[in-house]
């Protein structure tokens, strides 16, 4: 593993090893590919040097791999559609950064345009048109510690699948979209030093970022905008158990709307990278909610949500725990997560192998 000079580094070479400052604080996870961001952030912490995978300093371009020896992520990133949903989506982030910032300067009572908070959505939906084709786009351009506004989107984006997936009205599905766009958006009122803290959060540090859901409401509460909205922003953090914040509501007593947007901020979370580990494989997110999360999200919203996304992956390729590699052939309806597997000569039913699960999907 060569050990290469910061200065040196380029974008698309991966990290070999964990990087940690000279304080012993984590600033890149072991596996992380560099892009311009991630070596700001090197140089910021003063790195002098780190390790790289030795096929990562390589200059054959994606394009020039052969199709059957790329991964699954390196299909989908040497694609025309990625690279054209990639420039997109990143100019839509800064459009939005702009929208939701003006809101903080609009007067009671205004009427928010969400036509125009849409408008970039759309556009990336409509040239996206399959489910899959989205999450696989969001999957694959995952950076280390997603900054807010990308969340967002992503939120969106996902809240407008989801929204298609259980039958919504056109109108509702809009309403959904404006909800995951904004449901942060009293994070704008938490301390950057918090907010962006390159480290896990204290206690202290947590039960301030659990302030952003009153700030959040506080912020649309008088504007003139659909109350849904304005729930999602204040409860998408509420369980249906009872478990959640900042009310402690449970059932009924949570905006539908609210309940849908955290299923979309919960996965989307879990599957991007963040400072004490690296992002989730969908199967263990969604083992993750099908141990835990039942009783904190209304079935008739988890159960649809985890059902689309385990469909979607049958007949591709994947690495399992044990290091077989093999294709998702058949879902287990009783145990999403543990699908049927054909590796080689033989299947692998994951609900009858204790212990053995999907790692990748390759």
């Amino acid at each position: 593993m060569p050990r290469i000079l910061t200065q040196n580094l380029i974008p698309g070479m991966v990290v070999a090893e964990d990087v940690y400052t000279y304080n012993n604080q984590l600033v890149l996870l072991k596996d992380t590919e560099l892009t311009d961001k991630s070596i700001t952030k090197l140089e910021f912490y003063s790195i002098i040097s780190v390790r790289v995978r030795e096929d990562s300093t390589s200059d054959t371009p994606i394009e020039q791999i052969p199709k059957e020896e790329m991964t699954y992520s390196q299909r989908i990133k040497a694609s025309p559609e990625y690279k054209e949903f990639k420039a997109n989506f990143e100019g839509a982030v800064d459009d939005f950064k702009g929208q939701v910032n003006s809101l903080l300067t609009v007067s009671k009572g205004s009427k928010v345009d969400t036509d125009s908070l849409l408008k970039d959505t759309n556009d990336l939906l409509q040239k996206t048109p399959s489910g899959l084709q989205i999450f696989d786009m969001l999957h694959n351009m995952r950076m280390y510690d997603d900054p807010t506004f990308a969340h967002c989107m992503n939120v969106a984006l996902i809240c407008h699948v989801f929204g298609r997936w259980l039958g919504m009205p056109d109108r509702d599905v809009d309403t959904l979209t404006v909800a995951g766009m904004l449901h942060d958006i009293g994070k704008l009122k938490i301390p950057e030093q918090i907010l962006g803290k390159p480290a896990k959060l204290t206690d202290d540090e947590y039960q301030v970022i659990k302030t952003h859901t009153v700030e959040g409401y506080n912020i649309l509460k008088d504007l003139d905008m659909d109350d849904h909205i304005k729930n999602a922003a204040l409860m998408h953090h509420e369980r249906c158990d009872g478990s959640g914040y900042p009310l402690g509501l449970t059932g009924d007593r949570i905006d539908d709307f609210a309940k849908i947007v955290s299923i979309a901020d919960v996965y989307d979370a879990m599957t991007s990278a963040r400072v004490y580990r690296g992002p989730l494989c969908p199967f263990k997110v969604i083992g993750i909610f099908e141990s835990e999360g039942l009783q904190k999200y209304d079935s008739k919203y988890i159960l649809t949500f985890l059902e689309y996304i385990v469909n979607s992956y049958v007949n591709n390729r994947v690495l399992l725990s044990n290091g077989l590699e093999g294709d998702i052939v058949l879902i287990n309806k009783l145990d999403l997560s543990h699908p049927m597997v054909h590796c080689g000569s033989h299947y692998i039913d994951l609900s009858h192998e204790h212990g053995l699960y999907v790692e990748a999907i390759l």
